[in-house]
């Protein structure tokens, strides 16, 4: 059975007001720190300070939604040009000083604030990917997309504070059992209230630590 058949309208709708509330208030009271780090961004490397990716958002019955990500620069300019899309690594050499530093604390994802109120992201669901890595995925992993039918991507969720970035087709696999025990939380609105709160706990308390990767 497919997620769409168990997200409940309330507990969407409900969760999107939610969304946007945390969402203003988070760019409201960061916004010092979104300026501070936007000028050591500029400051400590070439090229742009909010890095632009496309990505697959919520998938439906008859269509897919796509939207470009937001995310503070952490990598050297270019520095996919020769390879194109691929995961990330232990100690990715791709990365910047001050990136590698933003990644631990997850603090590149705070421009995602802006998708979320958009409405091209949760603040939690299953992590956005890219579409030419969902074209390999699917036809490694059966059911792979499955994991976000009707589903907005989120900026943290359950396998991300379990695994963090992907680094093989394994950590992939395990991913989407995460994310379809997300899924079955939007069932009723005490599991999904429990379950978010518990990866907001979790997700502060890896970015408080540095744990992040």
């Amino acid at each position: 059975m497919r997620a769409y058949i168990y997200v409940k309208p309330h507990v969407s709708c409900i969760k999107r007001v939610f969304d946007i509330i945390i969402s203003i208030n988070v760019l409201c009271l960061l916004s010092p720190l979104l300026l501070l780090i936007s000028l050591l961004v500029k400051m400590t490397s070439n090229g742009p300070v909010i890095y632009y990716q496309r990505r697959v958002g919520r998938i439906l019955i008859d269509r897919t939604m796509f939207f470009d990500m937001y995310k503070f620069r952490t990598m050297h300019n270019r520095a996919e040009k020769g390879t194109g899309a691929v995961w990330a690594v232990e100690n990715d050499p791709r990365l910047t000083i001050l990136g590698k530093v933003l990644r631990k604390t997850r603090l590149d994802e705070l421009p995602q604030m802006f998708n979320v109120l958009k409405g091209d992201m949760s603040l939690i669901g299953p992590r956005p990917e890219r579409p030419e890595i969902v074209m390999k995925l699917d036809k490694l992993i059966p059911y792979y997309s499955e994991r976000t039918y009707d589903v907005l991507p989120g900026i943290t969720g359950l396998a991300q504070i379990h695994q963090g970035y992907d680094t093989s087709i394994d950590d992939v696999k395990s991913k989407i059992l995460y994310d379809f025990a997300y899924s079955l939380s939007l069932t009723k609105l005490k599991e999904w209230l429990i379950m978010d709160f518990f990866i907001m706990y979790r997700t502060l308390l890896i970015m408080a630590l540095g744990r992040g990767r």
